[in-house]
């Protein structure tokens, strides 16, 4: 039976083509406007799974989807690392000297500051979705209008690429998470990654004294970020990754580092990605 997967934006979409490496072709994508609508398409139970972007090289953790994801049921089951590059695309005919305006995702659009600082009269529009932007101006076909997008969008909404690669820096990449209603298993001698997240007291050297075991395990903490604990002025949620060599380990680590402390969400812990 051919599953769903509920993607951010439209076809065409980077979170799209995170899809396919995870899940291949085969399968029928959901799509969600922003990420509340994937979180509550998920508890819904209207896909099997969801791809969600989490952090990227250029400008770090998204905040927002960690705090979603913490506050939600769903549990993380993978993760995708994925190379981004932005395209600027535009009716066929169009070329950049035409553009008055141009729409994409402001994360596409920070990625692609210093390329539209070399063409200071276009306006740099927000929109939810950067396929969703190609799709808009193709079926409205919109003049003077660019979108900036993945290669795969413009070939879908029969869009021309104006200049490829505009992103800032060439190592852009975004680290997605494949979440689901229920959490999975790993094999038992795979290397998983652990997602957790954890209050701390607010004193002074309350945080060292919580990863300072874990330093001495030798576990290998890839992120560390903290949130405002709503609520709480000045107090924080911090969440954090680790790697582990095995499922079973990460238990253990897991269960002892959480009898230490009074709340504890454990978000995942799920086969580790390669980076490129």
């Amino acid at each position: 039976m051919q599953q769903t997967i509920a993607i951010q934006g439209c076809r065409g979409s980077f979170h799209e083509e995170a899809a396919i490496r995870y899940f291949g072709k085969d399968f029928k994508p959901e799509e969600c406007t922003d990420f509340d609508h994937l979180i509550k398409t998920m508890e819904s139970k209207n896909a099997d799974y969801g791809i969600m972007a989490i952090e990227n090289s250029l400008v770090g953790s998204i905040l927002r989807n960690l705090s979603m994801l913490r506050d939600s049921s769903l549990q993380i089951t993978g993760e995708v690392y994925m190379q981004i590059s932005q395209n600027l695309m535009a009716l066929p005919g169009q070329h950049i000297g035409d553009l008055e305006e141009v729409q994409s995702h402001p994360m596409a659009l920070l990625q692609t500051e210093v390329f539209f600082k070399k063409h200071p009269a276009i306006r740099l529009m927000e929109s939810h979705d950067t396929a969703g932007s190609a799709r808009f101006i193709a079926r409205n076909q919109l003049k003077r209008t660019g979108a900036i997008g993945s290669a795969a969008a413009a070939r879908m909404y029969g869009l021309s690429i104006l200049a490829s690669d505009i992103e800032t820096e060439k190592e852009n990449f975004t680290r997605f998470l494949v979440v689901a209603p229920h959490p999975e298993t790993p094999e038992p001698r795979q290397k998983v990654k652990a997602s957790v997240a954890f209050t701390a007291l607010h004193r002074p050297g309350a945080l060292s004294e919580i990863l300072q075991p874990l330093s001495e395990e030798g576990v290998n903490l890839t992120m560390l970020q903290s949130l405002p604990l709503p609520g709480k002025t000045w107090e924080y949620i911090f969440h954090m990754d680790m790697i582990f060599d095995n499922p079973e380990r990460a238990r253990k680590t897991i269960g002892v580092f959480g009898s230490k402390l009074n709340n504890v969400w454990v978000m995942g812990v799920y086969p580790l990605a390669e980076t490129r």
